[in-house]
């Protein structure tokens, strides 16, 4: 791991992790402390960019210094502060876009690839696979890598944090992100899998599992 800790200071510099056959280069970007994630293939050098939620230009220096090329773009989900940069990144790259197919209406650019759960996204010789989370946003995504070492990584936008499920307006959209969560989440992936939240510090599924019952109950 590094020195990676999952902590990175807002507008500071990044952070980055190296697995086998995989590095992880963690951003915050923009006035509300928004994670970016550059995810570089190795082998191949092409890099994954999940949100490209604000700061173009330092999206892009970081992925040259990086020795790679952005090739592929996802969107946890439609909410502003996660696209600011959208625009400006494709532009740049001709980036394959993806979204999750019930928030592709509310992007600024067209979405290549709309996706559903149990979707892959290639970067190189890298895969993600998509875990929808429906609740925070009606097409919010997750995204699940195992690198080569079988360490498992969960990329989930506004849909978990440590700490908790992200906000939802209504209890039945509370109950669909908790529902999809336990099912699809916690139900299915190890303890040690390392969660990177879309704002904020890290965190693992073992840490949070405990209290998945006092989530329900508060409704929050």
């Amino acid at each position: 791991m590094d020195s990676y800790t999952g902590h990175v200071d807002m507008r500071g510099e990044p952070a980055t992790r190296s697995l086998d056959g995989l590095t992880i280069t963690k951003m915050s970007v923009g006035l509300m402390d928004n994670n970016a994630y550059l995810l570089r293939c190795t082998a191949t050098g092409e890099i994954l960019l999940i949100d490209a939620a604000h700061d173009a230009a330092h999206l892009l220096e970081v992925a040259g210094t990086d020795g790679g090329r952005i090739t592929a773009i996802a969107t946890t989900h439609r909410h502003a502060d996660h696209w600011q940069a959208l625009s400006k990144v494709v532009a740049a790259t001709g980036a394959t876009t993806y979204a999750g197919t019930a928030d592709v209406e509310g992007l600024p650019v067209p979405v290549d690839r709309p996706v559903e759960d149990g979707h892959v996204i290639d970067f190189g010789q890298q895969r993600a696979t998509v875990t929808a989370l429906r609740g925070h946003t009606p097409g919010s995504i997750a995204l699940h890598l195992v690198d080569g070492g079988g360490g498992h990584h969960l990329f989930t936008g506004d849909s978990l944090f440590p700490g908790g499920p992200g906000k939802t307006t209504t209890r039945d959209d509370f109950t669909s992100l908790m529902d999809d969560l336990e099912a699809r989440v916690f139900d299915v992936l190890p303890d040690d899998t390392w969660v990177y939240p879309g704002h904020g510090d890290d965190t693992t599924l073992g840490a949070e599992r405990p209290h998945l019952a006092e989530w329900r109950a508060r409704g929050w």
